[in-house]
C-alpha cells in the first residue's frame, strides 16, 4: 500500500493544475513575469522621483503610479470590439507583448538621452492598456483547459504566484536599484514580459484549436452580460465596495504608525510583511476550499477580513494588531480565487473574456478611488478612526451581501417547493407553452 507521502502530490487539489500538459508549460513564465512586476512597483516610483522636477515629486509619483494601472480600465472599452471573442492565451499573450514593448522603450529612451518625466508617464500608460484583457485571458485560459472542479485551485495558483512576487520582488528591486538604478529594473521587468509572451506563443496551441468564439461588435459587451445577470452584478458590486473601502487603509496606516504609535517606517514594513506572509498562506489554502459553497465563502471572506481589521482601528497594542493584520492578509488572499471561480461558473466560455475584462476595469479603479478618499478622511477624523471606519464598513458590507444572498436563496426555493407540493398531490407541471390541465373532479 502506498504511503501517505507517496500519495500526497496526486491527492492535492493543485496536482491537476501543475501536471496539466499545457498549463505546466505556462506557469514558469507566469512566475517570472510576476516577479518582474513585483520589482517594478518599487522601480516605477523610484524612477519617477529621479525624473520629476524638484518640488513636484509627490505629484509625479502619484501620476506615474496611476499611469501604470488606470489605463487598463480605458483599454477595456477602447479595445472591446476587437478583443471580444478572442481566446485566453491570445489575450494574455498580446498584453505581455504590449507591456514588454512599452516598458523596454523606457531604458531605450534613457540610453538615447530623451527620457523625460512626461514621456515616462506616457510609456507607463501604454504598457497598461491591455492589462484588464490580459488578466481576463489568464483566468479564461483556466476555464478553457480545466473542468469546473479545478477552477478554484488553478485560480489559487495564479494568485499565490502573484502574492509570492509581492513579497520577494520589492526587496530584490531595492538591491538592483542600488546596484544599477531603477531604469534597469524596469528593463528586467520588460524582459520578463517578453519571456511570458514567448511562453504563450510556444507552449499553447492556436486559439482556434482550444475553442471557437462568436465575435460581437459591442465595446461594452462584458458590462452588458454582467448587468443582465443579477448574480454577476451582485458579485461585481460586492468586489467594488470591498476594494474601495480598503483604499483608505493605504493612507491611514503610515499616518497611524508615525503619529499615533510614534514608530518608524520599519514597523510599517513589518505590518505589510505580515500581511503579505498571511496572504501567501491564504493563497495556498484557497485551493482546498473547492468543496465549500463559493458564494457564501466569498461573502464570509469580506466579513472575516473586516473583523480582522478591527484591532487596528480599536488601537490594540502592536502585539495584537500585527498578528491580526497578518490574519487579515490570510483571509483576503482567497477572495480573488473564489470570485473568479464564480465568474467562471456563471458566464459561458464565449462571454468570459469580456466579462472578466469588465470586472477588472471596475476593480482597477476601486482601490485608487478609495485611496483618494483616504486623504480627506484621515484629515477630518484621524488615522485610527479611519481604520476603524473601514473595518466596520467592510463588516457591514459583508452582512448586507449575506442578507441579499439569503433573500435570493429563499426566492429560488419557492418554485422548488411548489413543484414538490404538486408531486405530492399527484399533479405534474404543464409542458412549456401549454396551459396546465384542471384537476380531475
Amino acid at each position: 500500500m502506498p504511503s501517505n507521502a507517496a500519495r500526497f502530490p496526486r491527492s492535492s487539489p493543485y496536482w491537476p493544475v501543475v501536471s496539466h500538459p499545457l498549463l505546466r508549460r505556462v506557469l514558469p513564465g507566469l512566475a517570472v513575469s510576476a516577479l518582474g512586476d513585483g520589482m517594478a512597483v518599487v522601480a516605477v516610483i523610484w524612477l519617477a522621483i529621479q525624473l520629476a522636477p524638484q518640488g513636484q515629486r509627490e505629484v509625479w509619483i502619484a501620476v506615474a503610479m496611476a499611469a501604470y494601472t488606470l489605463p487598463s480600465a480605458a483599454g477595456t472599452v477602447i479595445f472591446g470590439r476587437s478583443l471580444r471573442g478572442r481566446g485566453g492565451a491570445q489575450l494574455a499573450g498580446w498584453d505581455a507583448i504590449l507591456r514588454a514593448a512599452a516598458l523596454a522603450a523606457i531604458p531605450i529612451a534613457h540610453l538615447a538621452g530623451v527620457l523625460t518625466i512626461g514621456l515616462y508617464v506616457v510609456l507607463l500608460a501604454a504598457s497598461a492598456l491591455l492589462h484588464s484583457w490580459g488578466s481576463a485571458g489568464r483566468f479564461t485560459l483556466i476555464a478553457e483547459l480545466l473542468p469546473e472542479r479545478h477552477h478554484l485551485p488553478a485560480n489559487a495558483v495564479l494568485t499565490t504566484i502573484s502574492g509570492f512576487a509581492t513579497i520577494v520582488g520589492p526587496p530584490l528591486a531595492g538591491i538592483l536599484i542600488g546596484w544599477a538604478g531603477p531604469v534597469w529594473v524596469i528593463a528586467v521587468d520588460a524582459a520578463t514580459f517578453a519571456v511570458l509572451a514567448l511562453t504563450y506563443r510556444l507552449a499553447l496551441p492556436g486559439t482556434e484549436t482550444i475553442h471557437r468564439y462568436e465575435r460581437g461588435a459591442s465595446r461594452t459587451a462584458g458590462f452588458s452580460v454582467i448587468r443582465r445577470q443579477p448574480a454577476l452584478l451582485g458579485l461585481l458590486v460586492l468586489s467594488l465596495w470591498f476594494f474601495f473601502l480598503f483604499g483608505p487603509v493605504y493612507v491611514a496606516m503610515p499616518i497611524h504608525i508615525t503619529d499615533d504609535l510614534h514608530a518608524s517606517a520599519t514597523l510599517l514594513g513589518g505590518y505589510y510583511t505580515a500581511f503579505g506572509v498571511g496572504g501567501l498562506i491564504g493563497g495556498v489554502a484557497a485551493g482546498h476550499l473547492r468543496r465549500w459553497p463559493l458564494r457564501a465563502t466569498t461573502i464570509g471572506i469580506v466579513i472575516g477580513f473586516g473583523i480582522a481589521m478591527l484591532p487596528l482601528g480599536l488601537g490594540a497594542p502592536v502585539g495584537l494588531s500585527l498578528p491580526a493584520f497578518a490574519l487579515a492578509g490570510l483571509i483576503w488572499a482567497p477572495y480573488m480565487s473564489t470570485s473568479m471561480a464564480l465568474f467562471q461558473r456563471s458566464a459561458s466560455t464565449e462571454q468570459l473574456p469580456a466579462v472578466l475584462a469588465a470586472n477588472g476595469a471596475v476593480l482597477v479603479l476601486a482601490v485608487p478611488l478609495g485611496t483618494m478618499l483616504g486623504g480627506p478622511l484621515v484629515g477630518a477624523i484621524g488615522a485610527r478612526p479611519t481604520l476603524l471606519f473601514c473595518a466596520v464598513a467592510i463588516v457591514t458590507l459583508g452582512l448586507v451581501a449575506a442578507g441579499f444572498a439569503a433573500l435570493r436563496r429563499s426566492a429560488n426555493v419557492t418554485p422548488a417547493t411548489e413543484v414538490s407540493a404538486r408531486r405530492r398531490s399527484g399533479r405534474r407541471p404543464a409542458p412549456a407553452g401549454r396551459a396546465p390541465s384542471p384537476p380531475a373532479p
